[in-house]
């Protein structure tokens, strides 16, 4: 969002400490470290989902090997083989009207939220499968510190005033579970002068107070050099899938651009719905949502920065347009 603009200054901090702990070079196994900003700023909006941050740690393959492989035992339907990662992350979303002047509750439009949370991840990956399971824990309402970030932020670059978090949904802790499995087809130095490419069909499920949808989509990628980065950039739930950990290209430079679609069956949106146990605003939310979304990844030794721009399809009754956010993410492995 405009008003958010908080994206990059988060990222010029984060930057120093990549550039710093990342080696130069890489092999292939090692542990991940990234950081990811999603904003409307990057779509010229400034309200709905508005801002995301999310730092995700992934393992080595041989750090946590007895827990990750017995939480992959534990779990029905999660695949015995290929190697295995366990990964942590925390993160905060924003969600505002689209109007932030108005002080007074907003009946047609969506009600100021914010999300904390924490993120336990199991990640299990062969050279054409790909598995990702994640448990997240953490707050909507005050508690979760939406409203004072987007204030200091506005104050701070002299960004339009938001005036109704006094409206913003109440606390309630927020559980949620999801998984995402993909598949891998790929081609080498056959289309486009040379260049690689590869189709990733995936599905998913999300259950939880937060989130509960399934999802269907598929991936279009291509490039030169980036089979060791599997789905692409990890992205904010609800999104398409991605990965924070890859391999370094077999030269110095890997790079590729990629589009896709998902479609979504909505059972659940606490931010459109509303608290669970408590009355709250809330709109009447489209059971059918979509994302269609283009980016570009490059890949230099250790580091992929890679910027996606996201079309978001109208998610309840009321709102105007399509929602059009961008993201940004900087990982290292290290």
């Amino acid at each position: 969002m405009r008003t958010n603009r908080s994206a990059g200054a988060g990222i010029a901090a984060l930057a120093a400490l990549f550039l710093a702990a990342a080696s130069p070079c890489g092999a292939a196994d090692r542990a991940s470290v990234s950081l990811l900003v999603e904003n409307d700023s990057f779509g010229g909006t400034d309200g709905h989902y508005t801002n995301g941050l999310k730092a995700s740690w992934l393992s080595r393959t041989d750090q946590f090997a007895d827990f990750s492989r017995r939480l992959a035992q534990a779990i029905p339907l999660f695949p015995a083989t290929g190697t295995r990662r366990v990964g942590f992350a925390v993160g905060q979303n924003m969600y505002t009207p689209a109007d932030l002047t108005i002080a007074t509750p907003q009946p047609e439009d969506r009600p100021y939220a914010g999300w904390l949370y924490g993120e336990l991840g199991l990640v299990s990956q062969t050279a054409e499968r790909h598995d990702a399971l994640a448990i997240s824990l953490g707050v909507i309402g005050p508690a979760s510190q939406a409203e004072n970030a987007q204030k200091f932020w506005h104050r701070t670059f002299g960004f339009t005033k938001p005036r109704g978090w006094a409206h913003q949904l109440d606390d309630e802790p927020a559980l949620n579970l999801s998984y995402m499995h993909s598949r891998r087809y790929i081609t080498e130095d056959t289309v486009l002068f040379g260049l690689d490419a590869d189709l990733i069909p995936h599905v998913g499920l999300s259950l939880g107070n937060v989130f509960t949808y399934g999802a269907a989509g598929f991936t279009l990628r291509f490039g030169d050099d980036f089979k060791g980065d599997f789905s692409g950039p990890d992205r904010i739930r609800p999104s398409m899938p991605g990965a924070v950990h890859f391999e370094p290209p077999g030269g110095a430079f890997g790079w590729y651009v990629f589009a896709g679609i998902e479609g979504r069956a909505m059972v659940r949106n606490i931010f459109l719905d509303g608290n669970t146990f408590t009355d709250s605003h809330s709109v009447d939310r489209k059971f059918w949502v979509g994302d269609a979304q283009v980016g570009i990844a490059l890949i230099f030794r250790s580091f992929r920065l890679s910027y996606t721009q996201v079309l978001r399809t109208i998610e309840f009754d009321g709102q105007d347009h399509p929602h059009n956010f961008g993201a940004i993410s900087l990982t290292a492995n290290f």
